[in-house]
């Protein structure tokens, strides 16, 4: 059974973009070399990943973490599982904060883990990307998307491109001077060019999206 390691080198899956796409080159350059992200080679638990996922969803950054703040407080731990989630009911939840939806669905991960079904680190180095994904989009309030930036920033997967982000799309529109958007299809075809480092293309395209609107801020991503 193969192994996968987490991260890749992103001096090879540069030379290999720049000599595929010339187009995408030419933005490269302008960009400059993006690091390797340091959090590739960091453990972590999946789980409690997911759950802040969860509580990040649909709020700013400092309005999540305040609320993760006041779940922690209120389980007397800084990890999220079925054994510390227990530790506090509904009531507690949606006075620390959490959305009535999002209670649901970290009950639901909650369950799901007491039964096996979310995969820890080990068994996630033996799993490729799709099977990944078909083992936790079943959890209420976990979509593709959630999935594909685990695999991109703490997984390290060279070849992940999620074609339903916005800024993935919109950074692809200005390589190629689209005059819309490409659909989620036509970018996953074009992107078949970037493989297999369609992980190191989407970086690029976040900061092409970014540095043609004359974005302050970096576009948002649930694993940030």
């Amino acid at each position: 059974m193969p192994r996968f390691s987490r991260g890749f080198d992103t001096g090879a899956a540069h030379a290999h973009l720049v000599r595929r796409d010339r187009r995408l080159a030419r933005w490269m350059k302008k960009i400059g070399p993006i690091e390797p992200d340091p959090r590739w080679r960091k453990p972590f638990d999946p789980v409690d990943a997911l759950a802040r996922a969860i509580l990040y969803q649909q709020l700013s950054g400092k309005a999540a973490a305040t609320i993760v703040g006041r779940v922690e407080t209120a389980i007397g731990a800084t990890r999220f599982h079925a054994d510390t989630l227990a530790r506090i009911d509904d009531a507690g939840l949606r006075a620390c904060g959490v959305s009535g939806n999002k209670t649901l669905a970290l009950r639901d991960l909650a369950a799901r883990e007491a039964r096996g079904e979310i995969p820890d680190l080990r068994r996630m180095s033996v799993m490729d990307n799709d099977a990944i994904v078909q083992a936790l989009v079943p959890v209420r309030g976990i979509g593709r998307w959630t999935v594909e930036m685990m695999l991109m920033f703490r997984l390290g997967r060279p070849d992940v491109l999620p074609t339903d982000d916005l800024g993935i799309r919109k950074g692809a529109q200005r390589v190629d001077a689209l005059e819309d958007m490409p659909t989620p299809r036509a970018l996953a075809e074009a992107g078949e060019r970037w493989g297999p480092y369609r992980t190191y293309a989407s970086l690029y395209l976040w900061r092409i999206a970014d540095f043609a609107a004359a974005a302050k801020e970096s576009t948002k991503r649930s694993q940030d």
